[in-house]
């Protein structure tokens, strides 16, 4: 007999024991409108089973205990023989040390990750869950928010998209908002109603991402011809694009960095949107700034049919690897283009976006046009 459990906010209910039973014989209705329910139905949270200190800050573990012994115990106490931690690198490097504790403690218990992600940055898995999912939302939300270009003159809107240190979710937020817009174009065009529906207004005029570097006193006299011209300005651009400049000026004015418990900043206290809105306005007239943020609209999207294809395939997967005792990370190893059980020792966050790659060329050459 088989028994799925969830822990509640992920490696903060296995330390505090904090778990619910998950059915297993849903009807396909039932499964059917289960897909149709956004974000996570056990939750998430950022918890290093490595970083003592923080687990004791967060008062999930006493501090004489060690937070991966508390976690193998817990496991052992609910009988778990199979764990799948869903996540991103930081959740899958931490499935990697206990995966290491439970081995030293001889422990018979698999661990296979699920690659869930809408940064779509973990090295070396292809795809992650989620991904497409969030760039379609983020592009709906984008096609909505341009709107506003026809409420005021000379109008910048800033979209911030998620993304730490890889700019994918933003290119590729930009990609399928560009094909919505190709649907557009002959509606808008038949109505001649200029320049009220100029196509031009519509547009994205920018779009900034972590792998690239900038030179701000050209951009700034492209883009101040761009509202010539136009009369708005749409910039696309990561949440982690700018990361070092943006934590120059938080610590010359004597502020502290914020960082999580994995070491990062927390970039939510970066403002990205608002920092790169002040850079160009400083330059350009500008009469109105809107700053949109789609990240949370993104990441807690339902499922599109494309990614729950992927879903299905990959989870399938793990499972499987999980019955033969296979540990490790369930995803296409993009080194070899093959489904595989990929080694935790492999896992990293630092999987850039390709910026030579032909469909991102694509959108800065249109963008630059």
């Amino acid at each position: 007999k088989i028994e799925a459990y969830g822990y509640i906010n992920g490696f903060t209910g296995l330390l505090r024991g904090d778990k619910i039973s998950l059915p297993i014989d849903l009807t396909n209705t039932d499964y059917e409108n289960l897909y149709k329910v956004g974000g996570s139905i056990i939750g998430n949270s950022r918890v290093k089973l490595t970083n003592k200190e923080d687990c004791i800050q967060k008062k999930l573990i006493d501090k004489h205990q060690d937070p991966l012994e508390v976690a193998s115990e817990q496991l052992i106490k609910d009988k778990i023989d199979i764990l799948h931690p869903i996540g991103g690198d930081d959740t899958n490097s931490t499935a990697r040390d206990l995966a290491n504790y439970i081995n030293s403690k001889g422990i018979d218990i698999t661990l296979v990750g699920i690659p869930k992600t809408i940064d779509n940055d973990i090295y070396p898995v292809k795809q992650s869950l989620g991904a497409y999912s969030a760039a379609e939302s983020g592009a709906i939300f984008f096609n909505n928010i341009v709107n506003e270009n026809n409420m005021s003159p000379r109008q910048l809107i800033v979209h911030e998209v998620m993304g730490r240190n890889s700019g994918w979710l933003t290119a590729y937020t930009a990609k399928i908002y560009n094909d919505i817009l190709d649907k557009k174009k002959n509606s808008l065009e038949n109505l001649n109603l200029k320049p009220i529906y100029n196509l031009n207004r519509f547009k994205i005029h920018a779009l900034y991402v972590p792998e690239e570097s900038y030179d701000f006193s050209g951009e700034v006299k492209r883009l101040e011809q761009v509202m010539d011209n136009t009369g708005c300005l749409n910039v696309f651009v990561s949440e982690g694009a700018f990361l070092k400049e943006i934590s120059n000026d938080i610590e010359s004015k004597g502020n502290k960095i914020n960082k999580d418990a994995f070491g990062h900043v927390q970039l939510d206290s970066m403002d990205t949107g608002k920092w790169i809105s002040k850079i160009i306005s400083d330059k350009i007239n500008i009469q109105r700034v809107l700053i949109q943020k789609s990240g949370y609209f993104a990441r807690s999207a339902a499922p599109n049919s494309k990614d729950l294809e992927y879903i299905f395939k990959i989870c399938d997967f793990a499972f499987k690897q999980a019955l033969d005792g296979n540990s490790g990370v369930a995803g296409v190893d993009e080194r070899s283009n093959e489904l595989s059980c990929i080694d935790f020792k492999l896992i990293r966050g630092d999987k850039g976006l390709d910026i030579k790659s032909k469909w991102y060329l694509d959108i800065m050459d249109e963008i630059k046009t």
